[in-house]
């Protein structure tokens, strides 16, 4: 069942991408519809910046304004994905979604992106970027499907766990 997916660019509000995303795993889940959508995703890439002398790795949106979705297309997975708060609708003619070719999907980098961890559940890490940077805390879950890890931070001399992007955090 899952061979017929096929990734479809949605156009979102500008800004509302991962708010998007967000909004679309949890109505995949509240819908149980993990079968028909299967993976969402907004490209993101690593930048560089030089800022007072330092250099700072952000990530980026490679489309912003855009979001992928792996899914089945059906009526229902549709009107899911099209009424879903921020977005504006599918990219193609008419109202009519068109799929991503192979090649497009391989030139956008979007599922050969498995990025290598050199950490493990248990190890002790400093998250990297974001509004947590510089916080060490502790793996305690790594989700390479979805590409996130689940990181116990010490905050106000209490371990919270947060949930970050794979490359937020590095081995100490």
């Amino acid at each position: 069942m899952s061979e017929d997916a096929k990734w479809y660019v949605v156009h979102t509000y500008s800004g509302y991408e991962n708010k998007v995303k967000a909004n679309l795993e949890k109505i995949v889940e509240n819908r149980s519809m993990q079968e028909y959508i299967l993976d969402i995703v907004v490209p993101m890439e690593e930048q560089i910046e030089i800022k007072d002398g330092k250099k700072k790795a952000t990530l980026k949106k490679v489309f912003p304004g855009y979001v992928l979705v792996k899914m089945i297309m059906s009526d229902e997975s549709w009107y899911v994905v099209r009424n879903t708060r921020g977005v504006t609708g599918f990219v193609g003619p008419g109202s009519k979604p068109v799929p991503l070719t192979d090649e497009e999907v391989k030139a956008m980098g979007v599922e050969e992106f498995a990025p290598v961890v050199d950490y493990e559940v248990g190890d002790n890490v400093r998250v990297v970027s974001g509004p947590l940077e510089n916080f060490i805390g502790l793996v305690e879950e790594i989700n390479m499907e979805k590409r996130k890890v689940r990181v116990a931070v010490s905050m106000f001399g209490r371990e919270t766990p947060v949930e970050l992007e794979l490359v937020q955090i590095s081995k100490i």
